[in-house]
């Protein structure tokens, strides 16, 4: 078996630290490298976050870059469900392997063409802000034809968004490297809210995670303790939406997902609809359909697989 070729993309974070270990412990992956960028906290943060998440996974060969340290436009906009650091409360272990020197812009423009020109095709897994990505298309346009695919947690449709009444974190971060991702013509695969908040973290899915021992297993069911939004009036049950392993989920097990295909919009020139995504369904624009939305989650599927991966680490 020849392991997909992927880089990430991401800001630390409790649900992009779960997506990581998941994807680091999966022979059917071959991660080139994890680019980071600021959105759950500050780059500084972020940047410590993933190299604390690579030291749990015992992973040190695997390149972490630091990426942009604010929007293309907008001010910068912070996560509030991770913590002030980024982790909550939970204490991960201290890097030993330093950070890759390189800036992670540079690095997609320089893995990107390289596989453009081997036709070794690269999926990019995009968790945060869509800023790096962004940047490396419009910095070298010829990027775009060394991407397999760009798999993302990112938008909300039909659920509202979870930072303002419209709009979904990830995208209200940097609207405008959302645009031009999504305007790019690639191949998208889009894990919105629509698809998390079917996934909620609730206690007998942590528990089953802790049960599995071991202190990788043990710390993501810390983290995933913590992620507990508390509101049962939005999500019906106890728990959280895990967004950001949704990405890696879809890469291991696409048969735990339907989508739908739609032309995706997302607004930017709006303060009060600032970072919205909206989905063409019925073909309203003219616009050929660009993203495969994904609709329905097999959810104790979706938290089976989990289990899977992390017990790779006990």
């Amino acid at each position: 078996m020849t392991a997909l070729p992927i880089i990430i993309d991401c800001d630390p974070g409790i649900d992009d630290s779960v997506g990581i270990l998941m994807a680091l412990a999966s022979p059917e992956l071959d991660v080139l490298g994890i680019t980071v960028v600021a959105g759950n906290v500050e780059l500084e943060r972020t940047l410590r976050n993933t190299l604390q998440v690579r030291e749990l996974s015992g992973r040190r060969e695997v390149p972490v870059l630091a990426g942009c340290h604010r929007p293309l436009v907008r001010k910068q906009l912070l996560g509030i469900y991770s913590g002030v650091k980024g982790l909550g409360p939970v204490t991960l272990p201290e890097p030993t392997t330093p950070l890759d020197p390189r800036h992670a812009v540079p690095f997609l423009v320089e893995s990107l063409t390289g596989a453009a020109r081997t036709g070794a095709k690269i999926t990019l897994c995009t968790m945060g802000p869509l800023t790096n990505v962004a940047m490396a298309l419009r910095h070298a346009p010829v990027v775009a034809e060394g991407i397999a695919r760009i798999v993302m947690m990112g938008g909300a449709f039909r659920q509202a968004g979870n930072r303002t009444m419209s709009a979904e974190f990830n995208i209200l971060a940097d609207p405008h490297a959302a645009e031009i991702v999504l305007s790019s013509g690639l191949p998208i695969v889009c894990a919105s809210l629509d698809a998390s908040h079917q996934a909620m973290t609730t206690p007998d899915r942590v528990a089953a995670i802790r049960t599995l021992g071991g202190t990788v297993a043990g710390t993501v069911a810390d983290l995933l303790t913590f992620w507990d939004r508390k509101d049962l009036k939005r999500f019906g049950s106890p728990g959280g939406p895990l967004h950001d392993p949704l990405v890696i989920a879809y890469l291991l097990r696409p048969s735990l997902f339907q989508c739908d295909r739609a032309r995706v919009f997302v607004q930017h020139d709006s303060e009060l609809t600032m970072g919205q995504t909206i989905a063409d369904w019925w073909d309203k624009s003219g616009e050929p359909a660009n993203v495969e939305i994904i609709a329905k989650v097999d959810a104790d599927g979706y938290f089976a697989l989990i289990r899977e991966r992390l017990a790779a680490y006990a």
